[in-house]
């Protein structure tokens, strides 16, 4: 039975390992679009329902504005790199919510939510491209999907663990479920940084083209900073990059995410 299990896990990542267009990240994927994005769209229609969307029509106006500019930057790239496929599956949109949480997201397909807390972060247009550049590359880059697909290898490494310990003793059955629990948990806090900053980058260089100051996107970090109040965890306990590492991250990523811009902006 480990052997089978094991033959099947190298089967799975044979079979499922892609590359993320830009950053060239390698990643594990097993679940299609055609499984998510029915369901992300159903969610999504059902969380407007439940919300209360803004009435600020100037406020919404501009993150409508700009959400289609960085939605039709990145539909340039899907159609100029083979990923016809993907660009038509898209169904961008982008709400606010009158919520005084400081949060954004996006949903898989492209479903886009801003609350009106983040507005002061974002402070100006370039700003709100900068987060909206971050969310649309979250659907972009497929992390809803990679994420699904790794909780599905936690829960058949948990079964590994249970297999093999089988014949022990429970104690040390015990002991070794304590120590993957931990150590899978703390991976997949890492995997989910991974997502951030990836994200980071590829948001900058799609607000750039989209014709945005990417500079605005470290401001929009340096402010967060600047608002954090309290002790944060540290950051492998996290789900997402420290402040001053993303500060860091995008200042020295700004000339490349420039030249890739210019690059996809040519073709």
């Amino acid at each position: 039975m480990k052997k089978i299990i094991s033959l099947a896990i190298v089967f799975l990542f044979i079979i499922s390992c892609s590359t993320v267009p830009i950053t060239g990240r390698k990643r594990i994927n097993i679940v299609s679009d055609a499984e998510i994005l029915p369901a992300s769209f159903a969610q999504y229609e059902g969380f407007l329902k439940e919300n209360k969307i803004s009435t600020n029509a100037k406020a919404t106006n501009e993150l409508q504005t700009v959400g289609m500019n960085i939605s039709k930057a990145v539909d340039k790239f899907m159609r100029a790199n083979v990923m016809v496929s993907e660009a038509d599956s898209y169904r961008w949109e982008f709400n606010l919510i009158d919520d005084e949480n400081v949060n954004a997201w996006c949903m898989p397909g492209g479903k886009v939510v801003f609350y009106t807390g983040i507005l002061p972060i974002c402070d100006n247009t370039d700003g709100v491209a900068a987060v909206m550049g971050h969310e649309v590359a979250h659907a972009f880059a497929k992390h809803g999907q990679e994420r699904m697909t790794s909780s599905y290898g936690q829960q058949l490494g948990g079964i590994a663990v249970a297999i093999g310990t089988n014949n022990k003793d429970p104690k040390t059955q015990a002991l070794w479920n304590t120590i993957y629990g931990v150590g899978s948990s703390v991976g997949m806090l890492a995997y989910s940084r991974t997502h951030e900053t990836e994200a980071d980058k590829l948001g900058m260089v799609f607000m750039i083209m989209a014709g945005y100051k990417p500079e605005e996107a470290i401001n929009v970090w340096i402010r967060m900073s600047e608002r954090a109040s309290g002790g944060a965890p540290p950051e492998f306990l996290s789900t997402h990059p420290s402040n001053q590492t993303r500060i860091q991250n995008l200042k020295a990523y700004l000339p490349t995410a420039i030249a890739q811009a210019k690059k996809y902006n040519v073709k």
